[in-house]
């Protein structure tokens, strides 16, 4: 191929990629470093921003309680969530693999509140549920139990929002559901062969064979409750009550710039979210080492 049409091909390629090269520059890397450069300053979305050095940083880590309220209660709700989310898709990936009858209706059950549970209208339902008169107490009433007033309770207001997490566990069963279904079966004919049984076979075969999907929702699951904030900011009013006990770190970043128009803070927030996603999945990825198992690699 000649320098003349090569040069052409390239221009030609370069053409193509010219819509996501805008959107990448004007819309994701260009934001990104005004970001940065406004975490370092005072900036109150009315003024220039004047440069303070690390003093956003400072007062986050040293002088702003708040901050901290929003770590321990993202921390909880990704500790309590995560898990308990994975266990649910794989429990009903598991039943879904047996081949019941009408399964694609089934599946499509469990995978709409992955499509719903996050909007606006799904965390309005979720409030009125679980208010003091909502459909929650009602149903326990019929049993002569008296229910609490779930989100106005600082003890009980960040489990609902771990409830609603849970129940969005379609998109991590499909996805389980496809893993399960590339296992090859002679694998377990071999197991039960050798006299192993049901819960062996699971140990021995279904999870090592697993574990590539497990890796990827584990990534996918941590990531998105790290960043969850509809649900929050729906139920709690916006204001991360009852005394902060829904305060997530989203929540507040979002208040710190569009309510109190904290603008250099709220970025500095931002970055450190993303050094801790970092920091979190780098973590994730090096471990995995030691218990995903990937068989075209030979092993873990």
């Amino acid at each position: 191929m000649s320098l003349r049409a090569k040069t052409k091909n390239s221009l030609i390629a370069y053409g193509f990629l010219t819509p996501w090269l805008i959107g990448f520059f004007g819309l994701v890397l260009g934001p990104m470093i005004a970001s940065l450069y406004l975490s370092f300053t005072h900036y109150n979305l009315l003024n220039a921003p004047e440069w303070i050095g690390l003093e956003n940083y400072k007062n986050m880590f040293f002088d702003d309680d708040n901050f901290w309220d929003s770590v321990h209660v993202t921390a909880k709700f990704v500790v309590l969530s995560v898990p308990t989310q994975l266990l649910s898709a794989l429990l009903v990936a598991l039943l879904l693999k047996k081949g019941l009858k009408g399964i694609g209706i089934y599946r499509t059950i469990y995978y709409l509140p992955s499509l719903l549970g996050g909007s606006v209208a799904i965390a309005i339902l979720w409030r009125n549920m679980f208010d003091s008169n909502g459909l929650v107490n009602t149903f326990l009433s019929l049993f002569g139990i008296q229910g609490k007033a779930w989100i106005s309770h600082p003890d009980y207001a960040l489990y609902t929002l771990v409830i609603l997490s849970i129940w969005q566990f379609g998109a991590s069963m499909i996805i389980f559901l496809a893993g399960l279904k590339q296992i090859p079966e002679n694998l377990y004919e071999a197991a039960e062969i050798d006299g192993a049984n049901k819960f062996q076979s699971f140990i021995h075969i279904t999870m090592p064979m697993l574990s590539p999907v497990i890796f990827f929702n584990l990534v996918m699951e941590v990531i998105k409750s790290l960043q969850a904030f509809t649900s929050a900011y729906i139920i709690s009013g916006g204001t991360g009550g009852p005394i902060n006990s829904t305060l997530f770190y989203t929540l507040y970043l979002y208040q710190n710039g569009f309510s109190f128009f904290n603008m250099g803070y709220a970025a500095a927030m931002a970055w450190i979210l993303v050094l801790v996603l970092a920091i979190i999945t780098g973590i994730l990825f090096i471990t995995s080492r030691y218990w995903v198992y990937y068989e075209d690699a030979g092993g873990k």
